[in-house]
């Protein structure tokens, strides 16, 4: 069986999860944190999400495991099979990550340790996210996916960059920044009703507890 290493509280752990529920896989979640001898033990940097396959191969790195996770179990793609609308497909989830989840991810320490962030990063970390809403403005077609009538990788990577931005947009940019794409809010109500969310967000939740301790405990 695969064994999915990482923690519910992660945003990229989430998306392997998602992927993997969606694919309808038999797996386990063998909660670590990152460092955790157990999990250096399956991925050397310490990182999460990591994998142990079913024949016991070790990988790491949330695009490779899902890249992994589509050519092994190819019955139930999460990418189209024409080579354009894969690519169409693979633009909008770098488009997720890149200027959603990684620009909004520098405000992090603001919102876990009440760090002070300098004007000059809160103005970098707005226009990434400007560049982000612009592209997805321009790119997604949420008809009723991000990417057309099928779910592909694209919903899964977009549900789960846009967490970090939910939390830091209002509280430190004063921004709403799912409002300021037309049809994202609508998109985003639609993907947490279903029931594959509704189970990832609640281990989510019910994992917040023993992360902020994890948290606590390394910054001590």
């Amino acid at each position: 069986m695969i064994t999915l290493h990482g923690f519910p509280f992660s945003n990229y752990h989430n998306i392997v999860k998602h992927a993997l529920m969606a694919k309808g896989l038999d797996f386990e979640e063998h909660i670590t944190y990152p460092g955790s001898p157990e999990l250096m033990a399956v991925n050397p940097l310490g990182k999460v999400p990591a994998m142990t396959t079913e024949k016991g191969a070790t990988l790491s790195e949330s695009s490779v495991l899902l890249e992994y996770l589509e050519d092994a179990y190819p019955e139930s793609p999460l990418y189209p099979a024409d080579p354009e609308q894969r690519a169409g497909v693979r633009r909008l989830t770098k488009l997720a990550e890149l200027y959603f989840d990684l620009p909004a991810r520098r405000l992090l320490p603001a919102v876990f340790g009440n760090a002070e962030i300098p004007e000059a990063t809160l103005a970098e970390v707005r226009e990434g996210l400007e560049r982000g809403v612009a592209g997805l403005t321009a790119l997604a077609r949420f008809d009723p996916y991000v990417a057309g009538d099928e779910l592909t990788m694209a919903d899964l990577y977009l549900r789960y960059a846009l967490a970090i931005p939910k939390i830091i947009g209002p509280s430190k940019l004063d921004w709403d920044v799912v409002a300021a794409v037309p049809g994202l809010g609508e998109w985003d109500a639609m993907m947490a009703e279903s029931e594959i969310s509704r189970k990832i967000d609640a281990d989510q939740q019910a994992n917040t507890a023993e992360f902020m301790a994890y948290l606590q405990k390394r910054a001590g």
